[in-house]
């Protein structure tokens, strides 16, 4: 069988109030364009009815599918193990909030008929348009947090942690099999090991809009993210991509 031109891969942990909805706006969006696809959901040890909610939707949707990890082990094993599991010429990371509409892939593509390898939505970008900003002090915390990001590891790039990437298929293999991080620093790693590999990295900017429900607790998890920046950059290029 022909692998599909697209596969999205959604990371979820307790989606249920909203997984319905994205994989019907995703159905919506996918069999009006021109190109084939395939939807998966990875389930991060959910506890709550999001399984049976993807698994439901699929019966009667053949391109959407499940994959299941248990236990719980953060959002960045199970886009690593989506990354991994998935086909397509193209794989593209969407969180289960649609924060970044599915149309907004369109955008991205421009820069995929050019063979950019990687392409990442960024929302500080002075064309995108956020429709609903985040809480000041959290926006504020996230500008802070990308600035250290440029600083300590990837200059030039102004948003790694928007969930809204493009890979080329053999690209995201490439990288992710590389990748360690199991919690939210997962973004910054691929970029990080993707830079050190000598990867073109389109940045392109975006229609984005708060959701509430967000998995990210600020200062717990900020911390972490944090504490594994400065693990990644002590190892240098030869420790990441070895």
């Amino acid at each position: 069988m022909n692998q599909p031109r697209i596969h999205v891969i959604i990371p979820a942990y307790n989606e249920e109030e909203r997984i319905g909805r994205t994989l019907a706006r995703m159905y919506e969006y996918f069999e009006q364009v021109d190109y084939s696809y395939e939807v998966t959901v990875v389930s991060d040890g959910s506890t709550d009815s999001t399984v049976e909610l993807v698994n439901e939707f699929g019966k009667t949707h053949p391109h959407f599918h499940l994959l299941e990890s248990q236990p719980n082990k953060g959002k960045g094993f199970v886009v690593r193990k989506g990354m991994l599991e998935c086909q397509g010429d193209w794989l593209l990371l969407s969180d289960a909030d649609l924060a970044t509409p599915i149309e907004e892939v369109e955008k991205l593509w421009k820069y995929a008929e050019q063979d950019i390898p990687i392409i990442i939505g960024s929302r500080p970008l002075k064309e995108s348009n956020l429709e609903i900003r985040q809480p000041k002090w959290r926006e504020m915390l996230g500008r802070a947090f990308n600035k250290a990001v440029q600083i300590m590891a990837i200059r030039g790039i102004q948003d790694t942690q928007c969930g809204f990437k493009l890979f080329k298929n053999d690209t995201a293999k490439l990288i992710f099999e590389k990748c360690t991080l199991p919690g939210f620093g997962y973004d910054f790693e691929c970029l990080m090991i993707g830079r050190d590999l000598g990867i073109k990295i389109a940045e392109v900017p975006i229609r984005w809009s708060h959701q509430e429900g967000s998995k990210v607790r600020v200062l717990r998890d900020g911390t972490r993210m944090l504490r594994d920046l400065v693990i990644l950059r002590m190892k240098g290029r030869r420790g990441r991509i070895q």
